[in-house]
């Protein structure tokens, strides 16, 4: 599996690019917030691997995974894929922003994606020469959503981090919805599973129930 990173300066937040090799077809996660957009780099990196991008997913709504989803469609001509929950977000990202980064909107005007493609928990489908198999996941938003690869690789968004998980006091967040998350979708999955979040490094299932303190609270009920 080819799997590479374009990071976000703002947020830091992971745009991963995943295909089965060079000269295939791939799927771009999360393409978030650049200057003016992080769409070109997306695409100059898919370039540089001879890939060719043929759906984007969303792991949730937030703005630093979403900013440059209807521009990079729009370049590479693919719809894109987000939970039924967040949709809203995409033309409406203030709705799950803090008062605080609300500014981060203003005198921007945001637009859906020609095509969008609603997720469900239960969701699978075949894209990309790979088997996507998505798991609703809320606590972080309301439509956080988990994406299995083969069985192989685990798109966590900001859900699951490399030692910690994402934060719950944002709107649409809960903090009971990311413990039942955390202990029934995410503790019991296989430890060799390979993890890329949505900010951070990449990590595994083992090295997270082994070490993640908010994952082992999570599973005994004291998070």
């Amino acid at each position: 599996m080819l799997v590479s990173v374009v990071v976000a300066k703002a947020f830091a937040t992971n745009a991963w690019i995943i295909a089965t090799g060079k000269g295939n077809e791939a799927l771009i996660v999360d393409p978030g917030i650049g200057d003016p957009d992080l769409s070109w780099a997306i695409l100059e990196r898919a370039a540089k691997h001879n890939l060719k991008p043929v759906a984007v997913l969303l792991t949730h709504g937030h703005l630093d995974h979403t900013f440059s989803v209807a521009p990079l469609c729009a370049k590479a001509g693919v719809p894109a894929m987000i939970h039924s929950a967040d949709r809203i977000l995409l033309e409406h990202p203030e709705y799950a922003l803090s008062r605080e980064s609300k500014s981060l909107t203003q005198g921007q005007t945001f637009v859906e994606p020609a095509e969008v493609l609603e997720l469900s928990d239960g969701s699978e489908i075949e894209i990309a020469g790979v088997n996507l198999r998505f798991v609703h996941a809320p606590g972080h938003t309301a439509g956080s959503i988990l994406c299995h690869i083969n069985n192989e690789i685990l798109i966590s968004g900001d859900v699951l981090f490399a030692g910690s998980i994402g934060r719950t006091d944002l709107p649409t967040g809960s903090h009971a919805q990311m413990q039942e998350t955390l202990m029934h979708k995410i503790w019991p999955l296989a430890d060799e599973l390979r993890v890329l979040p949505g900010h951070g490094e990449e990590t595994t299932i083992g090295a997270e129930r082994a070490h993640n303190q908010y994952l082992k609270a999570a599973a005994i009920g004291k998070l």
